[in-house]
């Protein structure tokens, strides 16, 4: 039983900045005695800083550290029972795997018989019994990592601090060093603390995982209750592959997503309040569509040794169909002796001219200048009677020797396509460009996304953009003066499937689960 474990380490308020950065905003946590605890999370969470002052190393700003009720944070660290592991395992080059692993010990002045006792036992344990010998740069990664940790541990810490020690061992190695650090932690019953980014080492050794985001810890558990009851959709994308849904909590054991009322297990939610669902990809069944809960289209399958990984659109993406206007191209352009000037119409949303500035309007126009030499030249001056109002107006673009071409910019109150199936927002302008211009972009793709200014965003995030695409029917090489539609779209909401069924790209199918599959989460703004 939890409250029957004894509480070792206590982080009470930690708080630590660099500077103007904050790194660590007031960690509270509990680690038992003999616990295998990680702490999880990407590069700049601050994991490897809370293992830092837990060992010493570095001293917090706020709060206490506590050991066995006693506040340890004005110990040295070499007064702290305690021992580190680094990425870059320090071990000494001059001495042999014997002398590495006693090192601490005749520090502290300890009779050779018992130093002797102490390193056979450890060589026992790490598995390297005959090496005593062996120098350190006959050793392969793996077998410098044991040395490490045997180094530690000879000291008998009551905790051992790892940081990343697998991150420098190659798949296969650090994979079998996972089950050997959890071996070794069981046989010498001391509490580990291990920082990694890796959610698959987190899962195969820990007692307890610890899920920290920019400084706060996000969700504390076991392995089973990280992967199986996440939190929130940030702690199930980073422990295991995840699909998440927007949906809205109707009552107690009712969701809603995709306009279908779902049944679950979660309770506890206010009514009809926001909230993400995640669904695992090997909790997805493939079926006929007759008895699917949800229908979609089969995008892409992979294989992937046990399973085939199958991508099925069950929501389709926001789309918006604008005009480009090719015009002729001497229309665009200016010369003057070996000085030249172009630049195009465009339109503009009146939502967008609140903060227009002058180098915002050059590149809508996609103005510029250059030489006969093909040296690209400045944009001087740019004169306009714009203002926030609807209508048509003149902008004049000038190079520095004074040559100029005037063109139009049509301000309108731009349509939005909104999906509100899949939270998203997309929009675009109508954009009038030459046919030379098309020939030579380099980046076609991406010039038709500028030069129509198309965008896409989260309904309930406008700060959080999505992925737009284009698609068109004209050929680039042999285009003419006309009008073109080009579409820009987002991708539908996909959900991964993991199955040992076969079936094949554009069929249509049925996805089935469970309602214990479903896992309702507070609401992150990370839907889909």
């Amino acid at each position: 039983m939890e409250n029957a474990k004894k509480k070792l380490i206590q982080f009470k308020n930690v708080q630590k900045s660099f500077g103007d950065q904050i790194i660590l905003k007031g960690i509270d946590l509990d680690i038992n005695e003999n616990e295998f605890v990680t702490l999880l999370g990407p590069s700049g969470c601050g994991k490897t800083t809370l293992l830092r002052i837990l060992g010493g190393f570095l001293e917090a700003d706020e709060g206490k550290v506590l050991i066995d009720g006693k506040d340890i944070s004005d110990l040295p660290p070499y007064k702290r029972e305690l021992n580190t592991v680094f990425q870059k395992y320090a071990l000494f080059p001059n001495m042999n795997v014997y002398d590495n692993i006693a090192f601490g010990l005749r520090i502290k002045k300890v009779s050779n018989d018992i130093i002797e006792q102490k390193v056979m036992r450890m060589l026992r344990l790490i598995g390297l019994e005959g090496y005593e010998k062996r120098e350190i740069t006959q050793l392969s990664g793996g077998q410098q990592q044991r040395v490490a940790i045997a180094r530690a541990l000879v000291n008998e810490p009551n905790v051992l601090l790892l940081d990343e020690p697998l991150g420098a061992l190659d798949l296969k190695l650090r994979k079998e060093m996972q089950y050997e650090l959890k071996r070794i932690q069981q046989e010498v019953g001391i509490t580990f603390i291990f920082v990694t980014h890796d959610q698959e080492e987190a899962l195969t050794m820990s007692d307890k995982i610890v899920v920290m985001k920019d400084g706060e810890i996000q969700q504390v558990g076991s392995p089973a209750e990280i992967y199986n009851e996440p939190k929130n959709a940030y702690v199930a994308n980073f422990i295991g592959e995840s699909n998440i849904i927007p949906g809205t909590m109707v009552s107690d054991r009712v969701v809603r997503f995709d306009d279908k009322d779902f049944n679950c297990v979660d309770v506890g939610f206010k009514p009809n309040e926001e909230v993400d669902v995640v669904i695992r990809p090997e909790d997805l069944e493939i079926v006929k569509p007759s008895q699917g809960k949800i229908k979609g289209t089969v995008d892409s399958v992979l294989f992937k040794g046990m399973h085939n990984e199958v991508m099925v659109e069950t929501v389709l993406g926001s789309h918006v169909t604008v005009n480009m206007v090719i015009i002729n191209d001497s229309a665009n352009q200016k010369d003057e002796g070996d000085v030249h000037i172009s630049a195009n119409d465009f339109y503009l949303d009146l939502e967008d001219m609140k903060d227009i500035q002058e180098k915002d309007l050059i590149a809508r126009a996609d103005a510029q200048a250059w030489n006969d030499a093909d040296e690209q030249l400045s944009i001087e001056r740019v004169e306009t009677d714009l203002k926030e109002e609807l209508g048509n107006y003149d902008i004049t673009f000038y190079t520095q020797g004074g040559l100029s071409i005037t063109k139009h910019i049509r301000v309108v109150d731009q349509a939005v396509v909104k999906n509100e199936k899949k939270n998203e927002a997309v929009s675009a302008f109508n954009f009038f460009k030459t046919a030379d211009e098309i020939k030579e972009s380099v980046a076609l793709d991406t010039d038709l996304k500028t030069w129509a200014n198309a965008q896409a965003w989260k309904l309930d995030n406008e700060d959080e953009g999505v992925e737009v695409f284009a698609e068109y029917d004209f050929d680039p090489e042999n285009i003419t003066e006309g009008v073109y539609p080009v579409t820009f779209w987002t991708k539908g909401r996909e959900l991964k499937v993991h199955t040992t069924k076969n079936v094949e790209e554009g069929a249509e199918v049925g996805l089935t689960f469970a309602p214990e599959d479903i896992h309702v989460m507070e609401k992150m703004g990370y839907g889909s």
